[in-house]
């Protein structure tokens, strides 16, 4: 019995050992990652008070060093050297010295091309958005391209869906690409009843073990949608019937744009992208790209970002048009979680004497992130930024609007994981048209908002500032 337990002890012993080198390896292994500081102190911090957990999660969430063999860019390097890459360069706008820095950077960093000649519809609810949609679909002659991060099981989903089979039954090609993390409630059945129909269906990165792990963390979470190369769409909004109907607290209040003139080029090529990395097929027939004449004054460029590259293409287009104003910045975004650069532009603007406003929601879906975020509002007004608070519903919409001459509208949050995880894909718009549209949107939802006034906000209780802080170590992995 005693040599029992002595072998217990010392077994105990071992795995103690084994667990506290695994622990201290995987702290070394993040730190000689060399990344962002913030992000390599967030995992220190969670593998010390939380080892278990934190290497729970850092073994589902934090490795990078195989998203390059997940993710290959094969597909967008190919259509690049495709002829057809330079069949739109020729419709494209000349990018030129003389024009904007932050179109330049677009075009060197992102490969995207300027198009002008377009013309927009914005729509700011569910049923807005529904109706041009099933309008577009219905006039198509020769393709429907649709990608969502979540295209739920619901009556907006299977309404969409029939309208998707009834046109592929009449000898219209439709591509339906979705993410496999955002429709992981989605039943198989709701997909094959597509493939029936005779539409091609296709998961971004499907995660499934035992290779969970390495996909789970990098998330397809662009909003596109193409009809025979003409029409296309971009923004927030996802197809489920809380778009549409709200939630618990009030309404749902998002922005989605429908863009016609040869920016969809734009939108097509990324959706042709995404579907070359899920069904290693190379598409880019002139069938569709169709030669299409000006219908509008918009001058714009469909951006991408993703976690692959070297550039955080979209969260540095966003810090250079934020630096670049000199009147007024208007921001309506869902997550407030910003990198230390974005950070430091929004309160260096304010405190320049620009009118910097940013809006999030008063309640949000995730509460955590929520938290998150209510911790980078007190330095923000002490820098002069005005923070509202949308109280009507939940507000997920993305856009800025910077001195009534850019604006920017798509898939991408003011947060960590939208900067430097996700897919994402944003129209970035310069010309005054588009601007005092979005413009027009924010300052009309800001009726429905609260200003919050400093000196209020810093006497919340304490135990909730508390929260906010612990909370605002770890946003680099929320």
């Amino acid at each position: 019995m005693i040599v029992w337990g002595l072998f217990d002890n010392v077994f105990s012993t071992v795995i103690s050992l084994i667990f506290l080198f695994t622990v201290v390896s995987t702290i070394i292994v993040i730190i000689m990652d060399n990344r962002n500081p913030f992000k390599t102190l967030s995992w220190v911090m969670v593998l010390v008070f939380l080892p278990v957990l934190g290497l729970v999660l850092y073994y589902f969430f934090g490795r990078d060093t195989r998203k390059e063999k997940l993710i290959s860019r094969k597909g967008f390097e190919r259509l690049s050297k495709h002829p057809m890459h330079e069949f739109q360069r020729q419709k494209s706008l000349l990018v030129s010295e003389g024009q904007s820095q932050l179109m330049r950077f677009c075009h060197q960093v992102n490969g995207s091309l300027p198009f002008d000649g377009n013309s927009i519809q914005v729509y700011s609810d569910g049923y807005a958005m529904l109706a041009a949609v099933l309008k577009s679909i219905s006039q198509a002659k020769h393709h429907i391209h649709i990608q969502f991060y979540i295209f739920e099981d619901d009556a907006v989903g299977h309404l969409v869906r029939d309208a998707l089979m009834d046109k592929a039954r009449e000898g219209v090609e439709v591509r339906v690409l979705y993410d496999d993390v955002g429709c992981w409630k989605v039943s198989h059945l709701f997909y094959d009843e597509m493939r029936e129909a005779g539409i091609e269906v296709r998961g971004f990165l499907k995660v499934r073990f035992p290779r969970f792990t390495s996909k789970v963390n990098y998330r397809n979470h662009r909003k596109v949608i193409v009809i025979d190369g003409k029409v296309g769409f971009i923004g927030g909004m996802n197809i489920a019937l809380r778009y549409l109907k709200g939630v618990s607290w009030g309404i749902w209040k998002d922005t989605f744009m429908q863009v016609d003139g040869r920016a969809v080029y734009g939108l097509q090529t990324a959706f042709l992208t995404d579907w070359y990395a899920t069904d290693h097929s190379l598409i880019t027939s002139s069938a569709y790209f169709p030669e299409m004449d000006a219908y509008g004054d918009s001058l714009m460029q469909i951006v991408t970002s993703d976690p692959i590259g070297k550039w955080h293409d979209i969260m540095q287009g966003l810090l250079l048009a934020i630096t670049s104003a000199v009147r007024s910045i208007y921001i309506q975004t869902p997550y407030l979680l910003p990198t230390e650069p974005v950070l430091l532009a929004l309160k260096t603007a304010a405190l320049s004497g620009i009118d910097v406003r940013v809006m999030i929601p008063y309640k949000a879906d995730a509460k955590l992130v929520h938290w998150g975020t209510k911790s980078y509002l007190d330095e923000l007004m002490e820098a002069g930024v005005k923070i509202y608070l949308y109280k009507k519903g939940f507000l997920h919409s993305k856009l800025m609007v910077c001195d009534d001459a850019f604006s920017t509208i798509g898939s991408t949050n003011m947060d960590f994981r939208s900067f430097e995880h996700n897919f994402e894909i944003n129209a970035f718009m310069y010309d005054c048209t588009s601007a005092l549209i979005l413009k027009e949107i924010f300052l009309s939802d800001q009726k429905d908002a609260e200003l919050l006034h400093l000196k209020e906000w810093r006497m919340r209780p304490w135990y909730q500032k508390v929260m906010e802080s612990v909370i605002r170590l770890f946003a680099p992995l929320l």
